[in-house]
């Protein structure tokens, strides 16, 4: 078993800054970015924006470590990082967890 990590992003530049960041820090093993549009509440009033989604895999040990640095970083005053926990074939499982600290 391992997590993915659910994050939005401002642009697709933002996304792939943190991305590389967290792969380099070897804080996770992968990161899939695309865009989306998002509606939603803020300060009052519906927002509808044009949106980057990051999918970061990492192990579920690294998911604290991995929401400060994001939280440190995005540009977002709340930024959105959700965990999910998944599994996946052996070999990929196998594949994350040789790939992080």
């Amino acid at each position: 078993m391992f997590i993915i990590i659910y994050v939005t992003h401002p642009s697709e530049e933002h996304a792939k800054k943190i991305s590389s960041h967290l792969i380099e820090k070897k804080m996770v093993a992968c990161a899939n970015t695309f865009p989306m549009k998002s509606s939603y509440w803020w300060q009052g009033n519906i927002e509808n924006e044009d949106e980057h989604i990051s999918i970061l895999k990492t192990i579920q040990e690294n998911f604290d470590k991995v929401k400060k640095e994001i939280e440190k970083i995005h540009e977002y005053d709340v930024p959105c990082i959700m965990k999910m926990e998944v599994e996946a074939n052996e070999s990929y499982e196998k594949w994350i967890r040789e790939s992080v600290k």
